[in-house]
């Protein structure tokens, strides 16, 4: 398994996904390989995904440390904390910094369920931003 083909794959799917989503794949080169996926009407939360030995791993930027409001990010830790467990498939963490939301798979995972991870995802994306938005600016 490989960004490439994962991408084609998506982007073959147009209209005929299972999970009702069309993807808009890019592939970026670099030091590792990424994969841009754009979920069509949410082009602005995109989804990156990269490839190892061991898993795939796919994660979404949600906002930057600068974006919290001034003595909310206690709070805003202690709600993502308890989130976390009832979220399916998806966690929080934090790179450099910017707070994420990502998944990981096996490398043995099928196209259908990178799909549905991904579609997972993404929605998840959009109830944590509207989740925590009593703590952005």
């Amino acid at each position: 398994m490989n960004i490439h083909k994962i991408a084609n794959h998506l982007n073959a799917l147009a209209d005929n996904s299972e999970t009702g989503l069309v993807f808009d794949c890019q592939p970026i080169s670099g030091e590792v390989d990424v994969l841009q996926i754009s979920v069509i009407d949410r082009e602005e939360l995109p989804i990156f995904v990269s490839v190892t030995d061991d898993q795939i791993i796919c994660i979404t930027y949600l906002w930057g440390t600068e974006e919290v409001k001034p003595g909310s990010i206690h709070n805003m830790h202690e709600s993502m904390l308890e989130m976390n467990i009832p979220m399916p498939l998806s966690s929080f963490s934090k790179i450099g910094d910017k707070y994420v939301l990502f998944g990981a798979l096996s490398i043995n995972s099928t196209f259908d369920d990178i799909e549905h991870e991904l579609a997972v995802l993404s929605n998840n994306v959009l109830e944590i931003i509207d989740d925590m938005s009593e703590y952005l600016v």
